[in-house]
Order: structure tokens, then sequence, then C-alpha cells
């Protein structure tokens, strides 16, 4: 466990293992111990690096709005003065929207993209849940677990949830001939009852070229926590083996590694 300046932010991470470096993202409100069940499965096989991301967990809040922009830059220097190199990414929810910001702006520092229930835009989320993170009870409910680790205290969580929720309605607006841009192999991953729409995920899918999908059945936007034993495994298979020889290629049929019937 350590802390380093990136910037105006002093980020907290941990590293273990050993292997190809592996950045996990977290999803927003939350922290990198949402990651807890996964280290077991992806320990093992790379070099897994857990972070803190501005106003999040261990890393305190500055100053100013909080965006996706602000957190790419964050990532980039991450990469470039902790992983010293390419790695693969992993995200989760922001987290993802973070790490397919980062595969655009600097795709020298992605191996491979994994994106868990994010989205491109910010009106790819159904309608109405962004609005429940404002409420006063969930709020309660949430503050706790930040107070438990953050450098600020409990008492600045609404500080951080109003810079969310205000990012959150105005942002991402990627579009798809952006997320076209992205050159490293990607999984995309989502609940069939995610709080990002069926419809952007699979406009998501199809807008990055090549990208694999996968629906996880019976569960929510925190498919992560509800079903990490199928979660993680598929991730761990997607980045540690290369893609297999698929026989009736469709989307994919111009793809060097497909073989066609």
């Amino acid at each position: 466990m350590a802390n380093i300046r990136l910037g105006d932010v002093t980020t907290w991470y941990d590293e273990r293992g050993d292997g190809d470096p592996l950045v996990l993202l977290h999803g927003g409100f939350v922290d990198s111990r949402m990651f807890a069940p996964a280290l077991p499965v992806l320990g093992d096989r790379f070099r897994v690096f857990t972070v803190d991301r501005r106003g999040h967990g261990r890393t305190p809040d500055v100053a100013g709005p909080i965006s996706y922009e602000l957190m790419a830059q964050d990532l980039i220097a991450f990469l470039d003065e902790v992983v010293g190199g390419p790695a693969h990414l992993a995200g989760h929810s922001d987290g993802a929207n973070v790490a397919m910001i980062v595969a655009m702006r600097r795709p020298d520092l992605v191996r491979k993209l994994v994106l868990v229930s994010g989205n491109f835009r910010y009106d790819g989320i159904v309608p109405g849940v962004l609005e429940g993170f404002a409420e006063e009870d969930v709020v309660r409910s949430l503050a706790p677990r930040y107070g438990e680790v953050s450098p600020d205290g409990e008492e600045h969580f609404p500080v951080v949830v109003e810079k969310l929720l205000r990012m959150a309605a105005e942002e991402p607006t990627l579009t798809e001939d952006d997320l076209g841009r992205i050159t490293a192999r990607t999984l995309v991953v989502a609940g069939d009852d995610d709080a990002v729409t069926l419809e952007h995920t699979i406009a998501l899918y199809r807008a990055i070229p090549d990208a694999e999908l996968a629906i996880v059945p019976g569960t929510s936007h925190l498919l992560v926590v509800e079903k990490p034993g199928q979660v993680y495994p598929l991730i761990a298979d997607f980045l540690a083996n290369d893609p297999v020889r698929t026989w009736q290629p469709i989307r994919r049929a111009a793809s060097e590694h497909s073989v066609r019937s």
C-alpha cells in the first residue's frame, strides 16, 4: 500500500501479484475495496493494482469539480509513473468510463480493456437511477463506509456525492466515432437488468472495433458483487488468452483470427 502525488491529487494504491500489469478501476460512490472478491482470482495471474480515484476511498477530494477527463488524466499519470508502461484496464461503472477515455487518449498505455457496466454518454443510464443516489437515506447509508477510510471524514461524503451526480448528469459525451478509435482488444460486460440500458450497452459493443460482449444473467449494475464467481473468471479468461478462432463469424468476419466456413 502506498500514496503517490499525481498532479493535484495524492493517490492511494495497492499492488500485489506477478505477471502482466492489471489496473482495477472501481465505480462511483465506493472505492477499491469493492474488488476484494477479484483478488483471489486475478492476483495469481496478474500484477494487480487497485487504485482509489480522487475523492474516493483513501484518496482525498480536492477543490473543484470531479470529471471523467480529470480522472482519466490521473490514470494516465498513474500508468506512466507507477506502472511504468502499458497495462490491462478493467473498470466498473465510472471506472469503465475512465478506462475507455484513457484507451482513446493514450492507446499506447492500454493492453486489453474490460468495460463492466460503463456508459459512453450520460443519457445511457436508465431514467431516474441517478436521482436515487441523491436521496438522503441513500447518502446516509453509504457515508459510514466512506468515512471508514477517507482522509476527509464521513461528513465530507455529501460533497463528493454532489460532485459525482453533477458529473454524471452531463458526462460523458463520447460518440460512436470516438469509440471507433479504441485499438485495444475490448470486452464489454453488463448485467441483464443493469442501470445502463441494454440498448446503450449494445451500442457501446458495436462501436468499438471487434469488441466482445458478455451479458451476465440475473444481475443488476452491481453484478461484480452479486455474481463475482462468474464475472471475475470471465475477465481473467479474456485477459489471459487470445481470442478463439470462430467458424461462422458475422460481425468479425474480416478479423484475422476468424475462420471462414
